[in-house]
């Protein structure tokens, strides 16, 4: 009888706003409470508090003593979160209920394990808020799979996150990546490691990709957070008037979606090829590569609003050639229309779901301001190849012809082979 009072009283505390989301990643009618801390948490981050030696319970199953729901009435999410998460950085990432394990482990431990926000002096002060950072990562090489060891070096002061091809250092940098345009993001299942981290950044007008991992957990999200401590400082700069909320949702992100399709040329004639695509919402571009691991873009799109010529649709290709997959996707933009065939049919829907929520996004100044730095706005690709034994005049005259029917700049690239 007193343990169905206990858990009518649990029940009717997790109901409560402040307690109706997991205290670690906002995961929504959490089941579990660790009766050391006084906070409600979904199934995954109590197998990570248990892991701490932090004791568990389930609300519905257990057994709860009159003196833990005590406890729990007390505490609560609310006044954990004021002891606990006291003085969390701005820049530091707040992990959400799909977010990798390795975030929400570090994220979890740090709080609770370490007590880094308690709001008390560090001494010595904690890597990601010295606005410098190296160190040893794995990085895969450009050109194959084998993954090497890479010094890596984060200077907040320049804005700078530079690399080694060897530990010594007399030779410099194999690259200085501006952190202007840098984005970081946890990709474990691509990268086939559980602390895999994709760093992208521009080159040229060329988006590239960097594949790093570390074996420690605690060390990776450390890197994680001290560029993201970097790319706040460097916002703060950029726009000076910005507030935390406008600012920390433009540090890093994550993918909208990515995934395989199969990709045509510009006259939809042309044989369908299996590409790795990558939906980046934040700067409204759809980037295409050869492979999911490939170091550079061999392409990007630039998706707009309707109102500006821009919409999304399904379709059926009337002259398809060499395509396995059926379910297609037509993007139109002002200068060109593009189509994609996915495997399956979800997947088709997932796309056009994506792509239509950038497609209903207003574009801001920066938007405009990035669509008219891409020549052509549309399309920049290195894939239009020009076989020898086609008569190229001829090509290049029906090409010019075709783009001036369009008013389209876009130009192609000639490969011989």
């Amino acid at each position: 009888m007193t343990n169905e009072r206990n858990k009518k009283i649990l029940l009717e505390l997790v109901k409560q706003p402040e307690n109706s989301r997991c205290a670690d990643c906002g995961a929504p009618e959490p089941d579990w409470a660790s009766y050391k801390i006084g906070v409600f948490v979904c199934l995954n981050c109590s197998g990570i508090h248990r892991s701490l030696s932090s004791r568990v319970k389930s609300i519905r199953l257990d057994f709860w003593e009159d003196d833990l729901v005590e406890f729990m009435k007390s505490t609560g999410n609310a006044n954990a979160r004021a002891v606990y998460e006291k003085a969390v950085p701005p820049y530091y990432y707040r992990p959400l209920e799909n977010d990798c394990t390795v975030l929400r482990d570090q994220w979890i431990r740090a709080k609770y394990q370490r007590m880094e926000f308690n709001g008390i002096i560090k001494y010595p002060p904690l890597a990601y808020t010295t606005g410098f950072h190296e160190g040893i990562l794995w990085k895969k090489g450009k050109e194959n799979m084998q993954f090497l060891k890479r010094k890596f070096v984060l200077s907040e002061r320049e804005f700078t996150l530079s690399y080694y091809n060897k530990e010594d250092e007399s030779k410099g940098p194999k690259a200085v990546i501006s952190i202007k345009d840098l984005n970081a993001t946890f990709q474990p299942q691509k990268i086939n490691h559980p602390h895999g981290l994709q760093i992208t950044y521009q080159d040229e007008n060329k988006t590239r990709n960097l594949y790093v991992y570390h074996e420690s957990a605690e060390e990776i999200v450390v890197w994680y957070n001290s560029i993201r401590a970097a790319r706040y400082a460097y916002l703060k700069t950029a726009y000076p008037t910005g507030s935390d909320e406008e600012l920390v949702p433009m540090i890093t992100r994550n993918y909208l979606k990515e995934g395989y399709m199969e990709k045509t040329g510009p006259l939809q004639k042309e044989s369908f090829k299996k590409r790795w695509f990558i939906l980046d919402s934040q700067n409204r571009k759809l980037l295409y590569f050869k492979n999911q691991l490939d170091a550079e873009e061999l392409g990007v799109i630039f998706i707009g609003t309707e109102s500006n010529g821009y919409s999304v649709r399904e379709c059926v290709p009337t002259h398809a050639r060499g395509n396995k997959w059926k379910c297609g996707i037509m993007v139109v933009t002002p200068e060109r229309q593009f189509v994609f065939m996915c495997e399956q049919e979800r997947e088709q829907k997932q796309w056009l779901n994506v792509l239509r929520k950038v497609l209903s996004r207003p574009m801001s100044p920066q938007d405009y301001t990035g669509k008219r730095r891409r020549p052509g706005a549309c399309l920049r690709s290195t894939e239009q190849i020009v076989p020898l034994r086609v008569n190229v005049a001829d090509w290049m005259r029906r090409r010019d012809a075709k783009l001036e029917h369009k008013n389209c700049s876009q130009k192609y690239s000639l490969i011989f082979f």
